[in-house]
This record gives C-alpha cells, sequence and structure tokens, in this order.
C-alpha cells in the first residue's frame, strides 16, 4: 500500500541510501519527488548513474535542489507539498570533518533547519531523519541504546546529527510535527559509498593496491546491509511518531518524549571485527589483501553495536542479513558495475 495520495519528499536521492529507498517506495506505488544537490564529496557518475535507474519510473521526479538554498528549498515545499518528508540528504564523513568543516554546518545545520521549516508550514505528516551511530561518540556501554545520554560527540559529523536531533525535538515539542531520528550503524551494500570501508578494500584487492587497516585491524563494526536499512525506513515512515504519555522531565528518557519524538536505532546487532571483514571480501574476490597497519584516526570509535530493541518493538522489525551474505552480493555488484 503507498505511504499516502500526496508525495514522499526524499532528500539525498542520489546517493546509496536515498535511492535504495526511492525505488523502494516507488515499488510500492507511492509518488517520489527526490532532491539532491549532486556534490562532487565522492564520485558523481555513481550518483548519475543510481538517479538514472531512477528517472523515467512513473511516479518520479527529481529536482537539483541545495539543502543550504532556503528560497529553493521553501519554494519546493510549497510546490510539492509532500504528506511526508524522508530526510537522507546530509555531509557524510567522519574523517572529511576534519578538513571542511563549512560543508557540515551548510548542509547538515542550515540543511536541516530548512527542512523542518518546510515540514512545518506545509503540516507534513512525519518527517523521517537520518541521525547515525556516530552520536555515540565516547560512550563505552554496548550495545549502544537510544536510553543512552549522547552528549560526548568525537567528531564535528557526529556533533552536527546530534544537533539535528534536538533541533528536530524543538520542532515537535513547539509545533507537534512528528519526527523519527533514525541512527544508521555502517550501511554497506550495492551502489554503496567509495568512502567506505567496504567499497575501498574490494576496489583495492582487485587492483593489487594495499589497503589502510586503521587501529591494526581491531576496529569493530555493526555493518548493516542496505536492504534492511531500507525496510527499516519505509516501516518507520508509516509508523508516525507519537507522544510518550509515561515520558518524565523528573526521569527524562533521551529516546523518547512527551512531544511526537522518536530515535531508533538501525544496526545488524552482530558487530564484525574489520579484520573478518577483510577476510570475507578476500575470500569472495579470490585474491588476497596487502595491508598497510595504521593506528585509530581521530574521530573514529573503537566499536559500533547497536541496541535495536525499541525498533523491533514499535515497529516489528530486525535486520537479518548475515554479513557474509552482504559482501558476496556487493561483490557481484562492485564487479559487475565496474567490468572487473
Amino acid at each position: 500500500m503507498p505511504l499516502q495520495s500526496s508525495p514522499v519528499l526524499v532528500t539525498g536521492v542520489a546517493g546509496f541510501i536515498g535511492y535504495h529507498v526511492a525505488q523502494r517506495l516507488l515499488d510500492r506505488g507511492c509518488q517520489v519527488v527526490g532532491i539532491d544537490n549532486i556534490n562532487d564529496y565522492y564520485s558523481v557518475a555513481l550518483k548519475q548513474a543510481r538517479l538514472a535507474l531512477l528517472e523515467g519510473q512513473d511516479g518520479f521526479e527529481f529536482q537539483r535542489v541545495d539543502l543550504a538554498d532556503r528560497e529553493s528549498m521553501a519554494a519546493l515545499f510549497g510546490r510539492v507539498r509532500p504528506g511526508k518528508v524522508i530526510h537522507l540528504a546530509a555531509q557524510a564523513g567522519v574523517r572529511y570533518s576534519l578538513i571542511n568543516p563549512h560543508a557540515y554546518a551548510d548542509a547538515n545545520l542550515t540543511g536541516f533547519l530548512n527542512i523542518l521549516e518546510g515540514c512545518r508550514h506545509h503540516a507534513v505528516q512525519h518527517l523521517v531523519y537520518a541521525s547515525s551511530s556516530s552520536v555515540y561518540g565516547a560512550n563505552t556501554e554496548m550495545p549502544f541504546s537510544v536510553h543512552h545520554n549522547v552528549d560526548h560527540p568525537v567528531s564535528l559529523y557526529a556533533a552536527s546529527k546530534k544537533a539535528n536531533e534536538l533541533m528536530a525535538h524543538s520542532y515537535s515539542h513547539i509545533f507537534r510535527l512528528p519526527t523519527t531520528g533514525l541512527r544508521f550503524f555502517t550501511v554497506y551494500g550495492p551502489w554503496g559509498r567509495p568512502d567506505m570501508a567496504m567499497f575501498l578494500f574490494t576496489k583495492a584487492i582487485l587492483e593489487g593496491e594495499p589497503i589502510q587497516v586503521f587501529n591494526e585491524g581491531r576496529m569493530r563494526r555493526d555493518f548493516t546491509y542496505i536492504d534492511d536499512i531500507t525496510e527499516g525506513v519505509v516501516r518507520v515512515a508509516d509508523h508516525v511518531a507519537q507522544p510518550d504519555p509515561d515520558w518524565s522531565g523528573g526521569r527524562p528518557d533521551p529516546g523518547a518524549s512527551s512531544a511526537p519524538y522518536r530515535i531508533y536505532n538501525i544496526g545488524n546487532n552482530q558487530p564484525v571485527e574489520l579484520m573478518h571483514l577483510i577476510e570475507l571480501i578476500e575470500r569472495c574476490v579470490g585474491r588476497k589483501a596487502k595491508k598497510v597497519m595504521l593506528p585509530m584516526q581521530l574521530g573514529d570509535v573503537p566499536a559500533t553495536y547497536a541496541d535495536i530493541s525499541d525498533l523491533a518493538r514499535d515497529v516489528g522489525f530486525s535486520p537479518s542479513t548475515p554479513i557474509e551474505l552482504g559482501v558476496e552480493r556487493f561483490v557481484r555488484w562492485y564487479r559487475d558495475h565496474y567490468k572487473v
């Protein structure tokens, strides 16, 4: 069943998650208006290839718009009048935030404010937006829970995502705008981002180039396959955030609110050590990696591990794709797409 008769606005539609979510919505019979600024943070050709798969499908419209352009965003909302907004556009990357911090203020703060204003002024039924597992920052209690305090980010990217959650809460509280933030945990799969480990390692091993292995390979990540992420996003969009009647200002729970506001983790709930990931890629590629062992980089965290019990309880969904199957599918896509 379609989400509603009015269009769904998907931001970052030429991006990895945005492309897959838009395709899933189109498959359900939804009208989708996708926006993206097609920036050059990574391969524009890859973004255009994703977009080419969407364009021409019934029910899909694309607009090239920059989130930080207030007038253009206001005009877009006024014309489209979306029923729901799935906001996946952002300046991504922990390491890039060390060298180009202003890009994060423009896209992740100003851009998100323009999204909130559009939703407020056009009575959007539900805003679902991408947060990140990086908000857990210096936390060491595992698995990470939405009920934990997340006031110690260790990168500007993480701080911008935490800021999005706070901004969303203020609009949920003042304007009763239903908002749901999704903390994604290391998303991978076909059409994935070239700056992520899965892509970088596969490319380098196939080309016989060395790979950089940070923290001596002891990093652990809750790798989450794209199909699971997509299913979770669409189910959450259907499940409009509601106030929690049991929420108390005397014992404030960070994962809920007296406003129509929710936060969920979407992770595979099974952390994988980096060295094991490399072994799986080697097995699928049929070639050994040349490893350059390095210390942990600034802004990185040693491990991520998602508690997904709230997501499972509220929307009846838990990611289930095993890493072995996901890596195999990614390597197959990579070989096919790049004719390797």
